[in-house]
């Protein structure tokens, strides 16, 4: 595979970003530069960049003598990055509303688009347009340092694997209930839109709703 000098840190992490997603690199996996280096016909150099980058993003760990693995996580570490997601979503959904009334054609499209893969039960794709939904919301709140935490924080989650533990055939009622957010935002009501969310993410990701909202 040939990349372009000038960015090839960039891309070679996103090559190996996407193969830790998808699962090609499994947990505890060794990731060796060498190797990567000569599959990729580049330098160990900028190799070694984008296993630091994707450690700074959790996503791979260093350990003296036994070099960078894929990182192994629990579900105590799965639960609680699901925690700081609902209030990112929010947040973003409530800035978004104003932003977002009469015009929800982007989330629309990725709405059928996901419906389709639960329907054909391909997590891969469903994970990919449910992702690019959520972030529509989320830059439309015009916050751009939310969108770079969640951008964080939702990768970890995709890493994490939640649509394993939701199985295949609940693909089709997860990507149900996204459905009335769309509603929401059509309407321009950012509460509403965020109050859908909460349940959402808290019920697909197994989190205990907060008291109050469970008894609204």
């Amino acid at each position: 595979m040939e990349f372009k000098r000038a960015s090839t840190r960039e891309q070679i992490t996103q090559f190996l970003l996407e193969r830790i997603l998808d699962g090609t690199y499994k947990p505890g996996e060794r990731l060796i530069e060498m190797q990567i280096a000569n599959e990729l016909n580049t330098s160990q150099a900028p190799v070694r960049e984008s296993l630091r980058y994707l450690e700074a993003m959790r996503l791979v760990v260093t350990e003296p003598y036994k070099g960078t693995r894929v990182r192994e996580v629990s579900n105590r570490e799965l639960e609680e990055s699901s925690q700081v997601r609902v209030a990112l979503e929010e947040l973003g959904a409530e800035l978004a509303g104003q932003h977002m009334k009469g015009q929800v054609e982007r989330l629309e499209i990725e709405a059928r688009l996901f419906m389709k893969a639960a329907k054909d039960k391909d997590v891969r794709a469903y994970s990919q347009h449910d992702i690019e939904f959520h972030r529509i919301i989320i830059e439309a709140s015009g916050n751009q340092l939310l969108l770079s935490i969640w951008e964080t924080v939702v990768l970890e989650n995709r890493f994490l694997r939640t649509l394993n533990r939701i199985g295949k055939d609940q693909l089709t009622e997860f990507g149900e209930a996204h459905l009335p957010v769309i509603d929401a935002l059509r309407d321009g009501d950012g509460k509403k839109a965020a109050m859908l969310l909460n349940h959402l993410i808290c019920k697909f990701h197994f989190l205990k709703e907060p008291e109050s909202e469970v008894q609204k």
